[in-house]
């Protein structure tokens, strides 16, 4: 994949690099630095209770399962 020159000078990426990436459907959201900074910035994004949440199934006794 290619990025522009303008992005590629932001980001550092001239010589190339690591670049994590989300895909959300209608857009896919880069993320400079690779998979371990992009799951780094997610984990930190998430409180301890919407960990709690998740891990209950946010209600759904079948989701907690999944």
């Amino acid at each position: 994949m290619s990025l522009p020159a303008a992005a590629r000078h932001r980001w550092g990426l001239e010589a190339g690099g690591d670049v994590g990436y989300i895909d959300v459907g209608d857009a896919v959201v880069l993320i400079p630095a690779g998979v371990d900074e992009l799951r780094r910035q997610l984990l930190e994004s998430i409180s301890d209770d919407e960990w709690d949440d998740a891990r209950a199934g946010f209600g759904d006794p079948e989701l907690s399962n999944e």
